[in-house]
């Protein structure tokens, strides 16, 4: 490390951790201070990083300079955007600046979207994520082996869903477009954790960002900020739907996706890794769930299961 570093190594100590193998270490110098990515290759490939890194910042996206790379054993030498997330700066006064330059930077995330640089979003991957809600969070978290026409009902849903995650107009998608990935930086938001951006759901990084499964907002706030998002889409030339019903709608059926796959995720960290500081954030994702199902009488069935499921009485209020 230190025949790569500008001046002699003073200190070195962790700097975060993810819910993947990866490992962040600051060092730092005399003068600054970077961040050592330790991601071991039999587990982690440093190689998706890079290039997503090289798309972002040539789509003007704040990303962490790659100062050196040693990709065999899976070791990056980054630039330190500090230690201030939004999840940590976020308060009712500053949020609608914060939220202000996120929007504007997935603007140009997605406007410099072309075809076949990443991975595509398809059916079989958001597929897959959907499996993690039965597999991870109904049998193992909650012990629930559903019937088989509990089953139909979950499968039925999740047909619905996909088709409508699958119509949706594609851009890039930086995947966890959210609170603990967004640093308070000058240009401001420096991004993190992009590694597995994929060609995807235009509304899917914007789910990500106001149904945050870290913090929450009231509905109202978050509906202005969408719609800020949309008119500045639109005004861009991003392919969002000229309807902003129709638009909102997009949004609330991908977040359906997103959710039932990070209760399967939170799930998964704690009974296979044993990363129990998820669990706090379950209830928050199942709001956003229900919420969500209440308003489409297509989800409403999914609704009624997960309540049953829990014991509880359905709340069905739908209106789109």
């Amino acid at each position: 490390m230190e025949e790569v570093l500008p001046e002699p190594l003073q200190t070195l100590a962790p700097a975060s951790a993810d819910a993947s193998f990866r490992r962040y270490f600051r060092v730092r110098t005399a003068a600054a201070s970077y961040i050592v990515m330790d991601a071991p290759p039999a587990h982690e490939d440093c190689r998706p990083y890079v290039h997503v890194a090289r798309l972002l910042r040539a789509a003007g996206v704040n990303t962490p300079q790659i100062l050196a790379q040693n990709l065999d054993e899976g070791f990056l030498l980054l630039t330190d955007f500090g230690d201030t997330t939004y999840l940590a700066a976020l308060d009712a006064a500053n949020a609608d600046r914060l939220y202000r330059d996120a929007n504007a930077a997935l603007v140009r995330l997605q406007l410099a979207t072309r075809a076949g640089e990443l991975p595509e979003y398809d059916r079989e991957l958001l597929t897959r994520e959907l499996g993690l809600f039965p597999d991870w969070y109904l049998d193992r978290h909650l012990g629930c082996r559903l019937s088989p026409s509990q089953r139909e009902v979950l499968e039925t849903a999740f047909a619905r869903i996909l088709a409508n995650n699958l119509a949706q107009p594609r851009v890039y998608v930086h995947r966890d477009w959210h609170s603990r990935n967004l640093m308070v930086t000058d240009p401001n938001p420096g991004v993190l954790d992009f590694q597995d951006a994929v060609h995807g759901p235009i509304t899917y990084d914007l789910v990500s960002l106001y149904k945050d499964a870290y913090i929450a907002w009231d509905e109202e706030r978050v509906l202005d900020w969408v719609i800020r998002y949309w008119e500045a889409a639109r005004q861009a030339g991003l392919p969002v739907r000229s309807d902003f019903a129709e638009f909102y709608r997009d949004f609330e059926w991908m977040g359906v996706q997103r959710h039932l796959k990070v209760l399967g995720i939170f799930a998964r960290l704690y009974h296979r890794d044993g990363k129990d500081g998820y669990l706090k954030d379950m209830p928050r994702v199942l709001d956003y769930l229900r919420r969500a199902c209440a308003r489409y009488g297509e989800l409403v069935p999914l609704l009624r299961l997960l309540e049953a499921i829990e014991g509880r009485q359905p709340q069905v209020g739908y209106t789109f």
